[in-house]
C-alpha cells in the first residue's frame, strides 16, 4: 500500500508534466513558426520477486515471473518538426522555409541562432533584422529609396532602384539545416539552438539537396492542432484524476490497517 501511494505520486507529476507541455502547445496557437512538443514517459525500477525461467519445481520451471513495478517519469519533450500552413501576408521582408531548414540569425552575443519566423523587416540602417532587432544571417543591407525587392526560391535578394531599370544584388540567404533538429535546444523568442545531439548546422543554399525553398510574403504558422491538444488534454486529466484515486484507495487501506485491534 506504502509503494502504491509512491507508484501513483510519479504518475500524477508525470501528468502534470504533460499537462505543462500541452498548455505550452496551446498558448503558442498562434506562434509564427511555433513547432508543438510531447510529453513521452519511461517507466521506473522494477522489483522482481519471481523470476522468470526460475525453478518452480525439481523438473519444471516458471514460464511468467513476478515483477512489480515503481511508477513512471518523463523522459523526454519532443519537438514535432511537421510543417505549418503558409500565411500568406504580401509583405516583401515576411520569408517562410517551404520545407526542411532554417534561417540563420546572429544573435546578440555574434552566437548564431536558428529560426522558422521569417517575419523580417528592416532597421533605421537598412539592415535585415528579427523583430527583437537581431540581423538575418549573412547580413543583408537594403538601401534606401528603392522601388521593390525581390527575393527568389533560392534565396536570392534583388533590389530595384528608381534610376536603374537593372536589379541589384544583395546577397544570398541560405538555410540551414540539421542531421537531429529534434535535438535542437529552444531560447525564447522563437529562437533556436544547436547542441550536440542536434549536430553541427548545415549552410545549404535554399531548394538544393534536403534544403527547404524561400517563400516571399509569407510566413508559416504554428503547427499545434488545437482539437489534437485538447484531446490529449483531457486524457492527461483523467490520468492524473485515476492516479489521484490510487493514492485515495491506498490511503483508506492504510487506514483500515491502522484501525484493526
Amino acid at each position: 500500500m506504502i509503494r502504491a501511494l509512491h507508484t501513483a505520486a510519479t504518475g500524477m507529476a508525470s501528468q502534470e508534466a504533460n499537462v505543462n507541455t500541452i498548455s505550452n502547445n496551446l498558448a503558442n496557437v498562434n506562434t509564427t513558426g511555433f513547432k508543438k512538443a510531447r510529453t513521452e514517459f519511461d517507466d521506473l525500477l522494477y522489483e522482481t520477486v519471481q523470476e522468470a525461467g526460475a525453478r518452480s519445481s525439481a523438473d519444471s520451471e516458471f514460464n511468467v515471473g513476478i515483477q512489480v513495478g515503481s511508477g513512471s517519469k518523463v523522459s523526454a519533450t519532443r519537438k514535432q518538426h511537421t510543417q505549418g500552413s503558409p500565411q500568406m501576408t504580401n509583405n516583401p521582408y515576411d520569408l517562410m522555409v517551404n520545407g526542411e531548414g532554417f534561417f540563420g540569425i546572429v544573435g546578440n552575443n555574434g552566437e548564431l541562432k536558428f529560426t522558422r519566423d521569417g517575419s523580417f523587416n528592416v532597421d533605421a540602417q537598412g539592415n535585415l533584422v528579427t523583430r527583437g532587432g537581431q540581423k538575418v544571417f549573412p547580413g543583408i543591407t537594403v538601401p534606401p529609396n528603392i522601388m521593390s525587392i525581390n527575393i527568389s526560391e533560392a534565396g536570392v535578394v534583388e533590389a530595384f532602384l528608381r534610376n536603374s531599370p537593372e536589379p541589384i544584388n544583395l546577397g544570398q540567404i541560405p538555410v540551414f539545416t540539421f542531421v537531429n533538429p529534434t535535438g535542437m535546444r529552444s531560447e525564447g523568442g522563437n529562437l533556436l539552438a544547436a547542441t550536440q545531439a542536434s549536430g553541427q548546422p548545415m549552410q545549404g543554399v535554399p531548394g538544393v539537396d534536403n534544403a527547404g525553398i524561400v517563400m516571399q510574403g509569407a510566413i508559416e504558422s504554428s503547427n499545434v492542432n488545437v482539437m489534437n491538444e485538447m484531446t490529449d488534454l483531457i486524457k492527461a486529466q483523467r490520468a492524473y484524476e485515476m492516479n489521484s484515486k490510487v493514492m485515495g484507495i491506498a490511503d483508506q487501506m492504510l487506514q483500515t490497517v491502522n484501525n484493526v485491534r
